[in-house]
């Protein structure tokens, strides 16, 4: 095998002691893939419990797991075969470890769902089904496990492989293969079986086999995530994580969100003198032949083949928070180096990790995914739309996987998972946790809920009228968002709200947009470039009604002047220039205001 080999990743999900781990065991231990003295400590330990040999054992890497008898996290390990290397997943069924399971499914090129034989497809085994749907896994197999338990029936597997096959039709997806095995006896699992006379099928390793190769990033579109940028000597070197594709010097390449198109000059190399390309994995810097301004966050992709670059995108994700998530509360969403807020604005589909249950959305909108809700379980609470014709889910519960759609403050340059891996998949925090993560599944249209001024082209966010409270029930404070809106030149904006407060007369000037907006008599009198702005005397709040501390002109060039686009409003600028409390207040309430 080459240095650069590329592994297929395989995932094995089903119900709880359907016999996952046992099935990878035994496909190790015949592939001679194990270290030594594994079996000798398994051996010892089902001495030490007084339980009988187990191959999923060899898998589970904490004793204490081993005692217990449940797999509770992802286990990777690699193995060969003769047409190539793989990584192999065994991914937990036991729903308290859910989390686990997705996380390594997240990753995975294929998806094996096992199933007992003699005990049929379960609940968790449909649930297991549709999170793979969800996650975007498009090549799924089946494994009639414990067929030793059926006496090798025939009827016992087609009974699994009717079942399975038709509720994987309803999630849209298609049984790549039902493979009948007994993990125990290791039969079908390297080659054919006299037990099975009446299959005709590859064996689990011919399948494996079979499967298409694991994708070659180097061949796939050019995405390299801005990562910081370094001044050095003369230079500006751009540096970041090449995610996929090839890069050479000389290239005809764009910076997103904003395309703007320049060429590769170098990629300098301490303390060589620097190479000319660079391949999918490579950690690399360059320089561009146009010097204007790059920042962290930024996507560079060749001209050609550019990301979309939109504000609203559909997501499969999965939610691990404390507090549900809600569709209208903020978050923050960080996707490869891009870290903006964003906002739910539909919960299209829920499938609970407790009750098995499964929240279908409105087929119309959606498409046939949800077709087999019917077949996991109730609706969550939530009533239909009319404007949308969606019925949104009350919410994301800790453990829920779901549909949504996502709504940014601002331009992201992203991909569809399928695409690109890397620019495909989010994680979402929520307050100062990680609360979920995901992966994009589709472009939507822009309506996409959040207030902004409009002028021609120019579209700047703003945060002026979302409300502040701090909840005693909680015992922290909270915003609860906004009406969507836009504000053209000539048009009234709210002065006054529950926690908020402006005069008729001032200007609003938003750094990261580049824009100022002068308010006049409660009206919108002019939306212009921040170049074009001049001070004039009267108050100023920025983007999210945070009053500047600006007096006069020289302030106020002292204030830009303490400001950097690539740092944004940090800390140490927003102790020295803004004041919280000039146009906001904090009110108190006991219970949830935040919808």
């Amino acid at each position: 095998m080459g240095a650069r080999e590329r592994f297929l990743k395989l995932v094995l999900v089903g119900h709880v002691d359907h016999g996952k781990s046992s099935v990878i065991g035994r496909l190790l231990y015949d592939t001679g893939s194990l270290p030594q003295g594994a079996v000798d400590k398994v051996r010892r330990i089902a001495v030490e419990t007084g339980k009988r040999f187990e191959f999923a054992y060899l898998l589970d890497a904490f004793e204490e797991e081993q005692k217990q008898g449940i797999t509770i996290d992802t286990t990777r390990l690699r193995f060969h075969t003769a047409k190539r290397g793989y990584v192999i997943i065994d991914a937990p069924g036991h729903k308290e470890f859910l989390k686990n399971m997705i996380s390594g499914a997240a990753d995975a090129d294929a998806a094996f769902l096992v199933v007992d034989a003699a005990r049929g497809v379960e609940e968790q085994s449909r649930r297991h089904a549709s999170m793979l749907s969800l996650l975007g896994i498009r090549q799924v197999c089946v494994i009639a496990n414990k067929m030793d338990l059926v006496d090798y029936a025939e009827d016992a597997y087609l009974k699994v492989k009717e079942d399975m096959e038709a509720f994987l039709e309803t999630l849209g997806l298609r049984s790549g293969a039902c493979i009948p095995l007994s993990a125990l006896e290791g039969v079908n699992v390297l080659g054919g079986s006299d037990k099975l006379p009446w299959y005709g099928g590859r064996s689990l390793i011919e399948t494996l086999d079979a499967l298409p190769g694991a994708p070659d990033f180097e061949q796939s579109v050019l995405r390299l995530p801005v990562q910081d940028v370094y001044k050095f000597d003369t230079r500006r070197i751009i540096a970041g994580r090449l995610e996929s594709g090839l890069l050479r010097v000389g290239d005809l390449v764009a910076v997103y969100p904003g395309g703007r198109r320049t060429r590769v000059a170098s990629m300098p190399l301490w303390p060589d003198e620097g190479k000319t390309e660079a391949v999918a994995g490579e950690s690399i810097g360059i320089t561009v032949a146009d010097e204007f301004f790059n920042r962290r966050g930024e996507v560079i992709g060749h001209a050609s083949d550019p990301p979309p670059v939109t504000r609203v995108f559909r997501a499969s994700l999965f939610w691990m928070g404390k507090r549900p998530l809600i569709r209208g509360r903020d978050y923050k969403l960080k996707i490869a180096t891009q870290a903006v807020p964003v906002r739910v604005r539909d919960i299209l589909r829920v499938v609970d990790a407790a009750r098995i249950d499964a929240v279908s959305a409105g087929a119309a909108h959606t498409g046939a995914v949800h077709a087999g809700a019917a077949h996991i379980g109730a609706v969550h609470a939530g009533a239909a739309r009319p404007e949308t014709g969606v019925n949104d889910a009350a919410g994301v519960e800790m453990n829920d996987v779901a549909e949504v759609i996502i709504a940014a403050r601002e331009p992201l340059a992203l991909d569809l998972f399928s695409v690109c891996r890397a620019t495909g998949r989010f994680v979402l925090v929520d307050g100062y946790d990680v609360a979920g993560g995901g992966i994009v599944t589709g472009i939507e249209s822009e309506a996409d809920g959040f207030c902004f001024f409009v002028r021609g082209e120019m579209k700047v966010s703003c945060d002026l009228f979302e409300e502040y409270f701090y909840s005693l029930d909680e015992q922290a404070v909270n915003k609860r968002s906004a009406r969507a809106a836009v504000y053209a030149v000539g048009n009234l904006i709210p002065l006054k709200g529950e926690s908020f407060s402006y005069p008729e007369f001032f200007d609003i000037v938003s750094l990261p947009d580049d824009a100022a907006i002068r308010i006049r008599s409660g009206r919108v009198a002019e939306i212009l470039p921040l170049a074009a702005y001049g001070y004039e005397g009267l108050p100023l709040v920025n983007g999210r009604g945070f009053a500047l501390r600006v007096r006069s002109s020289e302030d106020w060039r002292r204030c830009l002047g303490d400001y950097s686009p690539n740092a944004g409003e940090d800390a140490d600028f927003a102790a020295k220039w803004l004041d919280f409390s000039a146009y906001r207040s904090i009110p108190f309430t006991k219970g949830n205001w935040e919808i």
